[in-house]
């Protein structure tokens, strides 16, 4: 884990919300505060934090590398938000870790990912993490 956060440079933040009261918003806007580029991943809005919110990760631009897509949906979602970053990595050949925030992660989330050899990290906060680490 320590290497995946000393290396982290770009974020992908699928279900990130522009509303101040959830957990997304603040772990985005720490994370944009620590030098982290966030790209906020919701079809809902069309900026979070002041950075253009895209629909899905097809949208991003094929030039941005993404280190880890960080998954913020409710589990019931997850195995299929693994699908589309599967997708979208076979379309741009990047290949970022997949991260789950605490109670989103699935089995078959986590089965998919591994067997499309995705690095896979499950029911971690990234805030908590990189803070612990980084400190």
């Amino acid at each position: 884990m320590k290497d995946i956060l000393d290396n982290l440079k770009t974020v992908a933040i699928i279900g990130s919300s522009a509303n101040k009261f959830r957990t997304s918003y603040h772990i985005a806007n720490y994370l944009k505060e620590n030098g982290i580029r966030i790209l906020p991943i919701n079809p809902n809005y069309e900026e979070v934090l002041g950075v253009k919110c895209r629909a899905s990760l097809d949208e991003v631009p094929k030039d941005i590398t993404i280190d880890v897509v960080d998954i913020f949906r409710n589990s019931d979602y997850t195995a299929d938000m693994v699908r589309d970053i599967i997708s979208w990595s076979e379309k741009t050949g990047q290949k970022p870790v997949i991260w789950t925030q605490l109670d989103v992660s699935t089995d078959e989330a986590k089965s998919l990912a591994e067997e499309a050899g995705f690095k896979y990290v499950e029911n971690e906060c990234l805030m908590v993490q990189h803070e612990r680490l980084a400190g």
